[in-house]
């Protein structure tokens, strides 16, 4: 017996406003009984004593501590750059916004 019927595929088109003709609505019928059909074994093979996992290998955090460090002197930078203005490089404008 068919877990999910063509009248249940039906249904959820018209839940989702999605146009079927008859010959999709009886593939889909099948296609969808067998997927829940393999859902259901996956579930028969679940174990009690197992407890559910999210990632197949253990996870850990590879995030290192944030530590200050001199940055390079501002000045000195500048001197190297195409342009400066104000303590800061200068670039074209690329905006025609004030």
């Amino acid at each position: 017996m068919s877990a999910i019927s063509r009248d249940d595929v039906a249904h959820l088109a018209s839940l989702a406003r999605i146009e079927l003709t008859e010959q999709e609505l009886n593939d889909y019928a099948g296609q969808l009984d067998v997927i829940l059909t393999a859902v259901a074994s996956i579930s028969e093979v679940a174990a009690d004593d197992i407890p559910p996992t999210t990632h197949a290998v253990p996870v850990v955090n590879v995030f290192r501590d944030d530590v200050v460090t001199p940055s390079l002197n501002r000045d000195s930078v500048l001197d190297h750059a195409p342009a400066a203005e104000d303590g800061r490089f200068r670039v074209p404008r690329i905006l025609d916004e004030e």
